[in-house]
C-alpha cells in the first residue's frame, strides 16, 4: 500500500499558504473542525475521498482528520489538482494523497484504487467515480462500508441509477441536494468560476459577445446570469420544457442548439450528459467559435467526432487548442473539454465551498450516528442540518434575521383561521 503519490513535496510550503488563505473564508467549516477536534465523532473511521484536490478540499480533509478519521485522498478530475496543496497535505497533515495535475487515465484510476487501499468505512465522492470503482473492481470491500457522500449533480444521478438498478451496496447522502449546497455552490460558485476559467484560458471579452449556455439547471442558471452580467447576449438551450420556460421568463433567448450554433462566439455546456455538442453542431459553428464544458466529465462535447472532422490542430495558449475543420473553419476547445473552472481556474471561491464542505463533514457524522437506520439508497441530508449551516453562515457574515413570534407560529400551524 503506497503512502502517497504527488508531484513534488517541495511544493508544500506554497500549498500550505494557499490552504491557509482559503481557510480564512471558511469559518463555518472551521467551527465544525473545532467541535470535531473536541468530540472526535469520526474516531477510528477509515475514509476514502475522491474530490478535486484544492485548497478548499484541504480544509475539509483537515476537518475530517481532526474528527478522528483516517483519510486517503485522490482526485476526481485529472486536471483539477493543485499540486502544491497535494504536497502540503502529505507533508504537514500526514494525509496520504494520490493526485498529480495532468495525470493520464490509467494513473487517475490507479489513484482511485490507492485511495481505496485501506478498506474504507465511509466514501466521499465528487462524480461517483470512486463508488463506481468500489462496486465494479473492489466489490469485496463494500461489506465494510457504512455509507458514502456525494458532492455533485452528476454523481447523484449515477448513484440514483445504481439504486434503481438494485446494485447500490450502501447508503449515500446526496450532499448536492442540500439547499446550502446547490443554491450557492451550483449557482454562484459555478457561475463565477466558469467565467474565470474561460477568461484565464482566452482573455475573452464577454461584453457584446453571443454566448450559448447548454443547460439551465442550477449551474446553467449561474453561468447564464454571470455571463449576462458581463454584458454578453446569452442564449439558453434546454431539453426540459420547464427549465426552458424558466430561462425565457428570466429574460434569456431560448432555442435549439442547432439554431444557435451558427451565430454564437462561445459555447458552455452545463448538463451532465454526453454529446451535448455533437458533430452537426460543430459543423455549423462560425470561424473562431470557442467551446468549453463546466458540467462534470469530459463527455459533454463529442471530442471523437471533433477529431474526425479535423484536418489539423495546434495549441494557441495553455488549455486552448484550435481545431481546423475539414470545411476550413476553426473552433477552439478549452481544457480538453474537461471542467474549465477547475482545469484552468481554481474552482469555486472558498466562501461558497465553506457551506458545501460543511455539508460534507456533517454528512459523514450523520452516517455514523444513523448507521442502523439507513437503507441502501440515496438520501438527502436532513433539513434541520441544512438550516443550521445557513444560520452559522449568516452569523459569520454578521447578519441577524427575524424569528417567528409564538403568535405567528400558531397561525401557520392552524387550519381554523381563514379570511
Amino acid at each position: 500500500m503506497r503512502k502517497y503519490h504527488v508531484k513534488d513535496l517541495k511544493l508544500a510550503p506554497a500549498g500550505r499558504a494557499r490552504t491557509e488563505w482559503a481557510g480564512r473564508s471558511m469559518p463555518v467549516l472551521a467551527g465544525i473542525r473545532d467541535r470535531f477536534a473536541r468530540t472526535r465523532p469520526l474516531k477510528g473511521v477509515r475514509m476514502s475521498c475522491c474530490l478535486h484536490v484544492t485548497s478548499e478540499t484541504a480544509n475539509l480533509v483537515a476537518t475530517l482528520k481532526a474528527g478522528g478519521a483516517s483519510v486517503r485522498l485522490c482526485a476526481s478530475n485529472p486536471l483539477s489538482t493543485q499540486d502544491d496543496v497535494a504536497a502540503a497535505l502529505v507533508k504537514y497533515h500526514g494525509i496520504p494523497v494520490f493526485s498529480i495535475n495532468g495525470e493520464d487515465r490509467d494513473t487517475y484510476y490507479q489513484h482511485i484504487h490507492d485511495a481505496l487501499a485501506h478498506k474504507p468505512n465511509i466514501t466521499t465522492d465528487d462524480g461517483a467515480d470512486l463508488v463506481s470503482a468500489l462496486h465494479s473492481d473492489r466489490k469485496e470491500l463494500t461489506e465494510g462500508v457504512i455509507g458514502g457522500t456525494e458532492e455533485t449533480t452528476t454523481g447523484v444521478i449515477r448513484l440514483r441509477s445504481m439504486e434503481k438498478a438494485g446494485v447500490l451496496a450502501f447508503p449515500i447522502i446526496a450532499v448536492n441536494d442540500s439547499m446550502t449546497k446547490f443554491m450557492f455552490d451550483n449557482r454562484y460558485g459555478t457561475g463565477q468560476s466558469s467565467l474565470d476559467g474561460i477568461l484565464r484560458a482566452t482573455n475573452f471579452l464577454f461584453a457584446g459577445s453571443t454566448v450559448v449556455v447548454c443547460g439551465y439547471g442550477w449551474c446553467g442558471w449561474g453561468v447564464s446570469w454571470k455571463a449576462r452580467g458581463l454584458g454578453a447576449e446569452v442564449i439558453v438551450t434546454e431539453v426540459d420544457p420547464v427549465r426552458a420556460l424558466e430561462a425565457r421568463m428570466d429574460g434569456f433567448r431560448v432555442m435549439k442548439l442547432s439554431a444557435a450554433s451558427r451565430t454564437a462566439d462561445l459555447f458552455i455546456t452545463v448538463t451532465g450528459d454526453i454529446n451535448v455538442i455533437d458533430a452537426h453542431h460543430i459543423q455549423r459553428m462560425k470561424d473562431g467559435a470557442i467551446i468549453c464544458n463546466s458540467g462534470h466529465f469530459d463527455a459533454e462535447i463529442n471530442k471523437a467526432a471533433l477529431d474526425r472532422m479535423t484536418k489539423s490542430k495546434r495549441v494557441l495558449r495553455p488549455n486552448c487548442v484550435e481545431y481546423t475543420l475539414n470545411n476550413g473553419r476553426r473552433v477552439v476547445l478549452l481544457a480538453e473539454g474537461r471542467l474549465v473552472n477547475l482545469s484552468v481556474a481554481e474552482g469555486h471561491p472558498a466562501m461558497v465551498m465553506d457551506m458545501s464542505f460543511a455539508n460534507q463533514a456533517l454528512a459523514a457524522e450523520y452516517l455514523l450516528t444513523h448507521r442502523d437506520k439507513l437503507e441502501r439508497r440515496v438520501y438527502k441530508l436532513p433539513d434541520k442540518l441544512d438550516t443550521e449551516i445557513a444560520r452559522l453562515k449568516l452569523k459569520t457574515m454578521g447578519i441577524v434575521i427575524d424569528r417567528l413570534t409564538p403568535e405567528q407560529r400558531e397561525y401557520l400551524a392552524s387550519w381554523q383561521v381563514g379570511t
